[in-house]
């Protein structure tokens, strides 16, 4: 098959779909691969590199696209590249579906069969491929990097002739992949950390990496895959009131609780802001589906109360080699269970797609296929796109 591989265009982000050394294992199995020029430059990979691997690297992006019978990507690429694409043409990336269904109607009606691993089922079968726990991994890493270097405390405990300083103490809410990495980090830094999640099956991880876990009674919210789901508005308000004492107690809270195709749910709300530390850091990882603190500003660092609130909107971005290279594994793990259920392309037609009804994952990650959208959560975000009337209203 023809692999393509574009430069992401995502503001800030420089991460790259396959690097060199994935590249190569995917040119010593017959695929030919089509780079762009300085596709991963912005991830510290040359273009030499690709060449070495055995890819073909072109200048423009056009010939990728028009070349590609699988196209691979992080973030979904601007429609007028996307509009080059041929009838039939495989589409794979890290693509926010729900809250991109308009696109990827669009995508649906072009003929484009589009698989989207933020979709991935969370079962042992699939952990290699594994996307979100991936960049998962690097996000809260990255938010307690720096969340150490704007808070004005130690982490540490430091005992010294002048006295002793204590640590600090870091609250993280949510103890999915991304909040776990964030509690192993804070922990290797010296803080003292806590960790809530609604889930309480995840307790003896946190335990296990020397963190206390909070138990809020009644809110028990895991959903259906492993996931978490959204919580109704009178218990959001419910666990609001249980974490306003660790809250004010904290100096670094990292959030992370997102539900897939929702916005995230509001566990802080601006009073309990304004009843942290001065100097205190909120790293919001829930910033690009609206932010878990009230006072939020996705995509903007902002000082609330003395309080340094952090909405970035993609931590992982900020570590591209490392994210490129835990990205790529996962998407090479993808390819190769498509094309052993049957993914194949014969010169100038277009690709053979695999039976999706033979694979949970690739069933799963499916988005759209002959001409329409099959992902169910795609499909009703697009329903209510259409349909704007307020659940419960007139």
């Amino acid at each position: 098959m023809n692999l393509g591989i574009l430069r992401e265009r995502a503001a800030g982000d420089r991460r790259v779909a396959l690097v060199p050394e994935m590249v190569a294992e995917l040119t010593r199995q017959g695929h030919r691969v089509l780079v762009e020029r300085q596709a991963g430059v912005g991830a510290y990979f040359a273009d030499a590199a690709y060449r070495e691997a055995g890819a073909q690297v072109v200048d423009e992006a056009a010939d990728v696209v028009r070349g590609a019978d699988v196209w691979v990507c992080i973030n979904l690429p601007p429609r007028d590249l996307l509009a080059g694409a041929r009838p039939g043409t495989v589409l794979v990336g890290l693509l926010a579906p729900m809250a991109q269904a308009r696109a990827i109607e669009q995508l649906a009606a072009q003929g484009l069969a589009v698989y989207s691993l933020d979709a991935m089922p969370r079962i042992s079968r699939a952990q290699g491929m594994d996307v979100l726990s991936a960049m998962g991994t690097v996000s809260g890493y990255r938010a307690i990097i720096v969340a150490a270097q704007l808070v004005e405390r130690f982490f540490p405990l430091l005992m010294t002739a002048a006295g002793t300083v204590r640590p600090a103490r870091v609250l993280v809410l949510g103890a999915g992949v991304a909040g776990l990495q964030a509690v192993a980090t804070a922990r290797r830094l010296g803080a003292v950390v806590q960790a809530f999640d609604a889930r309480p099956i995840v307790q003896e991880q946190v335990e296990s990496l020397g963190a206390g876990f909070l138990t809020l009674p009644a809110l028990a919210a895991e959903g259906a895959g492993g996931y978490a789901r959204a919580l109704a508005a009178d218990e959001e308000a419910r666990e609001r009131e249980l974490l306003a004492g660790p809250v004010s107690a904290a100096d670094v809270v990292v959030t992370t609780a997102m539900v897939p195709g929702r916005r995230a749910p509001l566990l802080i709300s601006e009073d309990m802001v304004a009843s942290m530390p001065g100097g205190a850091v909120i790293m919001d990882l829930a910033a690009p589906t609206g932010g878990n603190c009230a006072v939020t500003v996705p995509g903007q660092r902002v000082v609330v109360h003395d309080v340094i609130v952090d909405g970035s909107l993609n931590l992982a971005a900020e570590m591209p080699n490392p994210a490129s290279r835990l990205y790529s594994r996962n998407l090479v793990n993808f390819l190769a269970l498509m094309v052993a259920e049957g993914l194949s392309a014969e010169d100038g037609g277009p690709p053979t797609l695999p039976d999706p009804d033979r694979d949970e994952i690739l069933s799963a990650t499916a988005i759209t296929r002959e001409g329409r959208i099959v992902h169910r959560g795609t499909v009703e975000a697009r329903e209510r796109l259409a349909d704007p009337t307020p659940q419960g209203g007139a």
